[in-house]
């Protein structure tokens, strides 16, 4: 089932292929709701005149009464970067500030009041940075053992629960800090993990 802030050209997909039905949404049984729509011309087609899809306010689909009532709500959101002991920064980088808040807040606290719900946050474990003057590509580890100066914390390290990049996933309910910066390391990038250790210790975690 989607209930979602935004809605994209792969959800069409997966509803042509029948992997989404909205048929076990204890409200709006059946019909997909989003936000906004962000996609291409199979999108709008989509869309167009379709009632098995409803696009409601941000009181609705972020509502934390709303989503409450969705069984099992599952809340994907990404980061730009996730600290040592939990904390995700999503829209800036350092002080520097490069999208808006967003719902993530809003779904992420909202999976934790559903029944069975899990909020996840999914991230590349790495990032490729072009030095302009020299035109070098440096590779950056997106698990930090601090937030950068300035970053925003779009998400508090209470409100995290699963983190996921393309080297596992991890859950970060209920750990202690050491707990939360061993299980990071686990599924940052292989090249970084030493690094990360080192870090994490010298700053007593």
């Amino acid at each position: 089932g989607v209930h979602s802030g935004l809605m994209s050209d792969g959800m069409v997909e997966l509803i042509e292929r029948g992997a989404i039905t909205n048929a076990r949404k204890p409200i709006d049984a059946g019909v997909s709701v989003a936000g906004l729509l962000a996609g291409g011309r199979r999108l709008l087609d989509f869309a167009h005149r379709n009632p098995a899809l409803a696009l409601r306010e941000t009181a609705y689909t972020h509502g934390q009464d709303i989503l409450a009532r969705l069984d099992r709500f599952t809340a994907i959101n990404a980061a730009i970067e996730v600290d040592l002991t939990g904390q995700c920064c999503s829209e800036s980088i350092g002080h520097q500030q490069i999208s808006g808040t967003g719902g993530q807040s809003d779904t992420a606290t909202g999976a934790q009041m559903s029944k069975g719900g899990r909020s996840i946050i999914a991230l590349y474990s790495t990032l490729e940075k072009v030095d302009r003057a020299t035109g070098e590509t440096q590779i950056i580890s997106k698990i930090v053992p601090t937030l950068r100066p300035g970053a925003a914390v779009s998400l508090s390290r209470n409100d995290v629960h699963w983190v996921v990049t393309e080297y596992g996933a991890v859950n970060l309910r209920g750990c202690t800090v050491a707990e939360r910066a061993t299980r990071l390391i686990s599924i940052a990038h292989p090249d970084f993990r030493d690094e990360l250790m080192a870090e994490a210790v010298r700053l007593g975690y």
